[in-house]
């Protein structure tokens, strides 16, 4: 930042402008010439057209000549550079009635300002609003790199300039007049036209008076199409060169000191070229067409906040680069690479028609760069110091121990730590994890590193690490931050080898797990069914309690169903005990297949099962699950020992419609089951509760379950 400030400083005093000016031309000389313009042309008046006359100015009837000769061929506008405040006679009458007749003819006024006085338009022009000032905005260099659209004088009267009045009379063809843009800009077709400041480009406190633009020149004015006057009174010229175009008219010649120096005219160790006064103007017409016609853009630059950020961000740069190398040399190179690379993309900027300023910029780089190099050599002779003191304390400690730098390298170890890892201290100095070390382990160590680089607290970890022996190594390290009086920062980690401990800790580990594994089983055979794998009798009772204890806080309903298989006496008798218990397997899995993962179907005993619904919302859902279980239990059982069909009888109970009470819930149910099978088995029977004089009795109701006797 104090790089990038004392830049900043030179920068805003004006140092640096002559060399950012510089800089832009040879930007603008290196860049390949565009085409001028077809829709110009100059009419220059030469030395030779002066010695053809015999005299200075050009008398008024010579010039009307030339005009009414330009006017036979319909050119689009004629603009006078030439200033005819005074009669020059012969020809003054001609001329004037040309000036009084001629709709697209401009001609030119010098406006009064500190620096020179004015001089007047033609009255005739004047008095038709024809007039454009030709001020031309000199830099303090001697080059013209500005423009103006509009200017005020001292009398608040707003002029328009020569260059402008001219593109106005061509658009007008085309339907294209001045608009408000964004910003107060002018917009001009496609072009919106920046407005001048006084700190644009590489300009400090620059005269921004009216409406200025930064000219963005095509290639040398030279190369504008150019004829001589006797060419013209001759009428030698080509019809095609005048026909709608805009044509200006003035001196090309150099005893006529109205000569300026654009950026192409002045060149390192080569004599300084002047051009016309006409040519530049032509120039500056031709710019401000090519943006409103073709959306050519003139001279851009960017905010200036957006500037101090750029030099600031190089500064920065320059900065975090020499940093992170550490070592001149490496810097030296990489810094080159980076003005070369800012350098380039100025550059393509300066295609893009944009000016972004390199001095200020390559300087903060520079700068900064030189600030941290010299930092750097001071940092590295007070860090051979202080690895020299860490060195001789370290060795006498037993337990390894290493010092790293901020960019992870040891830089001391103790000789225990190179009997740990299984190295020579030889080959471990100025080396990182990732050279030693199995890409994941470095990995984990370099996070490990970074932690403490990064909170500056301490911090231990354990981690594992492969010596150079192949053995796997577990370890406790502790890391923590230390700064010498440079400042230069170290991080020290203390080790201890805790493999031992651990594979200790691990056996210790594997037995508790063994023990919980076998606890685990033996709960699981204490509350579930040794033969289905279904909760027992005991598990059961634990679920329905909670079940009615979950339905009394929400005032829900519960339902209860007690199931009996039919047929399995015979199945078993007939087929073995060893079918038998493949059939209860088999039910057990429909069973619950054809439940909720909410619901429970546990084992009671025999071929008997029962089964809780928790939270049904009726009856009737209670019914349409004990059809559905008769449904799914009345489909045949594929065995080993062939194909066996049984059914079921359900009871049915509900809580706390049929009873509040757990066993008086599970006694109705059984005695619904036993109803079903009196009544014809393969149904259910649903337990109804009946209020008569002095105690509770229950009915049951049975239904017949939608199973033939042929599914049976």
């Amino acid at each position: 930042m104090g790089a990038a400030g004392c830049v900043l400083l030179l920068r805003t005093i004006g140092l640096l402008q002559t060399a950012e000016w510089a800089t832009a031309d040879i930007f603008l000389r290196l860049r390949p010439a565009e085409p001028h313009d077809d829709r110009l042309l100059v009419v220059g008046i030469d030395e030779e057209d002066l010695q053809r006359l015999g005299r200075w100015p050009v008398p008024d009837g010579v010039l009307a000549e030339a005009i009414e000769t330009l006017y036979r061929y319909d050119p689009r506008a004629v603009g006078l550079d030439l200033y005819r405040d005074l009669p020059v006679e012969p020809g003054h009458d001609r001329i004037v009635e040309l000036f009084e007749t001629s709709s697209n003819l401009v001609g030119i006024e010098k406006l009064e300002d500190q620096r020179m006085s004015g001089v007047a338009p033609p009255p005739a022009l004047s008095l038709r609003d024809a007039v454009g000032f030709n001020n031309t905005i000199v830099d303090s260099d001697g080059i013209v790199r500005r423009g103006y659209l509009f200017l005020q004088d001292d009398t608040g009267t707003l002029h328009r300039s020569f260059a402008l009045r001219l593109v106005q009379l061509y658009l007008e063809v085309e339907n294209i007049r001045p608009e408000a843009g964004p910003h107060g800009y002018m917009k001009l077709g496609r072009a919106i036209v920046p407005k001048f400041q006084e700190a644009d480009g590489g300009y400090t406190r620059a005269d921004d008076r009216g409406y200025q633009f930064l000219a963005n020149y095509r290639g040398p004015v030279t190369k504008i199409p150019t004829v001589h006057l006797r060419d013209v009174l001759e009428d030698a010229v080509p019809p095609e060169m005048i026909r709608d175009r805009i044509v200006v008219i003035g001196s090309t010649a150099s005893s006529i000191r109205d000569m300026f120096v654009t950026p192409y005219s002045r060149q390192v160790l080569k004599p300084q070229d002047e051009v016309p006064g006409v040519l530049l103007q032509a120039e500056f017409v031709g710019q401000i067409l090519d943006a409103s016609l073709e959306g050519r853009p003139l001279l851009r630059v960017w905010p200036e906040l957006l500037e101090i950020a750029w030099i600031v961000g190089w500064a920065w740069f320059g900065a975090l680069v020499s940093w992170r190398l550490h070592s001149v040399k490496g810097a030296t190179v990489a810094v080159a690479i980076a003005a070369v690379a800012l350098t380039g993309v100025c550059y393509v900027a300066y295609l893009g028609s944009w000016w972004i300023p390199i001095i200020p910029s390559m300087l903060s780089l520079l700068g900064s760069t030189v600030a941290i190099v010299g930092y750097l050599a001071y940092l590295g002779e007070e860090l051979r110091k202080s690895k020299e003191f860490l060195q001789s304390i370290i060795n006498t400690i037993p337990d390894p121990i290493f010092v790293k730098d901020t960019a992870h390298r040891w830089i001391v170890l103790n000789e225990a730590y190179g009997k740990l890892v299984g190295y020579s201290l030889e080959n471990l100095i100025d080396r990182s994890e990732f050279e030693v070390f199995p890409a994941d382990q470095a990995q984990t160590f370099r996070d490990e590193d970074d932690v403490v680089l990064k909170t500056g607290r301490d911090r231990e970890s354990e981690d594992q690490f492969t010596d150079a022996r192949g053995n796997v190594r577990i370890i406790a390290t502790k890391r923590s931050l230390h700064r010498d009086g440079a400042g230069n920062l170290f991080l020290v980690g203390v080790i201890r080898d805790i493999t031992e401990r651990k594979h200790m800790e691990e056996q210790l580990k594997q037995i508790a797990a063994e023990l919980a594994q076998s606890n685990q089983e033996l709960q699981q055979d204490a509350s579930h069914d040794e033969l289905t794998g279904l909760p027992n009798h005991k598990q059961f009772y634990e679920r329905l309690k909670q079940s009615l204890e979950w339905a009394q806080s929400r005032q829900k309903c519960v339902g209860v169903m007690f199931l009996d298989l039919d047929g399995f006496k015979e199945v078993n008798d007939t087929l073995g005990h060893l079918t038998g218990n493949a059939l209860l397997k088999a039910v057990a899995q429909r069973l619950s297949d054809s439940l909720r993962g909410s619901d429970t179907v546990a084992r009671w005993g025999g071929d008997e099962f029962t089964v809780i619904l928790p939270g049904i919302p009726s009856t009737d859902d209670a019914i349409r699950v004990a059809e559905k279980l008769i449904r799914g239990l009345a489909e045949p059982f594929a065995l080993e020992a062939g194909t066996v069909s049984v059914t079921a009888s359900i009871g049915i109970g509900l809580y706390p419609t049929h009873s509040e009470d757990i066993d008086e819930l599970i006694r109705l149910a059984d005695e619904a089951m036993l109803q079903a099978k009196k009544q014809g088995k393969s149904r259910y029977v649903l337990v109804e509760e009946i209020h008569l004089e002095e105690e509770q009795s229950f009915s049951v109701t049975s239904h017949q379950s939608p199973v033939t006797s042929e599914d049976s």
